[in-house]
């Protein structure tokens, strides 16, 4: 029996069992986003579908959900007008609510979202000449306690579903405009006009999406995995592995599983090569050290210099940027043979951060020390830092503001409108 949770549906006295992997909805009906095209066939034979039919229509829906992008039954052209309100009458497909949208002068964007429970996360979107990143959000709040991040002050409410997880990736192609154009069907085309129904896409803009949002993604394991199967699905999201990146503090227990089942890039928030360092300021090094998590990194699978490892370090003033722990970082990557790639990260400050940002001198003389070891080190460019936006924020704009202050704002922004 799949996994359930209890959900409240008004007029009814005892809570409904939902399984875990269906967004729940106080309207009793069922959020498509996020699940496999078996799992729809399930539902609707459930629902009263015949097996054959069942299988024909999950086909159907998954193609308009997961390929173009609609969200009304209605618009679904190839299903029978009879069986399309029987299908809303039951089912929806969703997306997270949306807060907040906002715009970064460097052309980053953050959304604060909402869950139909009524807990806010955020996802970013950073623009690039040659590609487009989401990051992406896979709880609400987190656990683990980082001391230079925003986002680990939070408490940990919940777990995101793999609707909800996929959901900020279509909800992203909406904002960007970028779902496929044109029409299946041609029955009402005129003859003379059938370009129309061409079946044609545009360019992408998002091309990249990395797990480093809000959360630990492998604390959510299974829900990640099975919203990740959805992007990289050739008849759904149809995004390469090689575009997805994974990033973890390090629970190691949990990596070499995320290799086999996901098999997406693998990032690793390392941030310091000390264990008194460590132990600091990413908390979960006192369970997993610094050696098991590089062991673990080592056998990760794919691994190799064309899929390269990607570090994380988070250049914190006097704390871990000094020319010995670059050669300490060095040491311990040929310790363990590892094909790695170090993304040095200027610290983004935020209200009552413990840290500094290292000087650009200090950081360039880290990276300089790095790339002459023959690995690369490059420094990345601070994003969104005006909106929040950038790594290690992913808390102040849900959090700085209430939720009175955010309701003034819209009715003040529909006034103007």
């Amino acid at each position: 029996m799949a996994d359930t949770a209890l959900m409240s549906i008004p007029g009814q006295v005892d809570p409904v069992p939902v399984a875990r992997d269906i967004t729940p909805r106080e309207d009793g009906r069922v959020d498509l986003i996020g699940l496999p095209k078996a799992r729809i066939k399930d539902l609707f034979e459930e629902a009263g579908l015949e097996p054959k039919q069942a299988k024909l229509r999950s086909k159907q829906v998954f193609h308009w959900l997961y390929h173009r992008g609609i969200t009304d039954f209605a618009q679904m052209t190839d299903i029978s007008k009879t069986m399309r309100p029987w299908l809303a009458e039951r089912f929806v497909v969703g997306r997270p609510d949306v807060v907040e949208a906002q715009h970064s002068s460097d052309g980053t964007r953050k959304w604060l979202l909402k869950t139909d429970d009524g807990h806010e996360f955020e996802m970013v979107f950073i623009p690039d000449d040659a590609r487009g990143t989401l990051c992406v959000s896979s709880q609400v709040g987190c656990t683990l306690n980082c001391t230079f991040c925003a986002t680990g002050t939070m408490r940990l409410v919940r777990n995101l579903t793999p609707g909800e997880i996929v959901g900020q990736v279509m909800l992203a192609r909406d904002a960007l405009g970028e779902w496929p154009k044109g029409r299946m069907d041609v029955s009402d085309v005129p003859e003379d006009d059938e370009d129309e129904s061409e079946y044609r896409a545009d360019g992408r803009l998002l091309t990249n999406i990395v797990m480093m949002g809000m959360g630990e993604p492998l604390y959510n394991f299974d829900h990640v995995r099975d919203a990740l199967k959805l992007v990289m699905d050739g008849e759904g999201l149809a995004l390469s592995k090689r575009r997805i990146t994974l990033s973890t503090s390090g629970v190691v227990p949990m990596m070499y599983k995320c290799g086999e089942e996901i098999g997406v890039n693998l990032a690793v928030s390392l941030h310091a090569v000390t264990k008194e360092v460590r132990d600091e300021i990413v908390p979960i090094n006192r369970k997993y050290g610094i050696d098991e998590l590089l062991k673990a990194c080592a056998d990760y699978p794919g691994a190799s210099n064309a899929r390269r490892i990607t570090f994380e370090y988070v250049m914190l003033k006097d704390k871990n940027d000094s020319d010995d722990d670059a050669r300490e970082l060095i040491r311990l990557i040929r310790k363990y043979d590892l094909p790695a790639k170090v993304n040095l990260i200027p610290f983004n400050p935020w209200p009552g951060a413990p840290y500094e940002c290292s000087d650009p001198q200090r950081i360039k003389s880290f990276s300089s020390i790095v790339f002459d070891a023959g690995i690369s080190a490059p420094v990345r460019t601070p994003r969104g830092r005006d909106i929040d936006a950038a790594c290690g924020q992913l808390k102040t704009a849900a959090e700085k503001k209430s939720r009175a202050q955010r309701d003034r704002e819209a009715e003040a922004k529909a006034a103007e409108s």
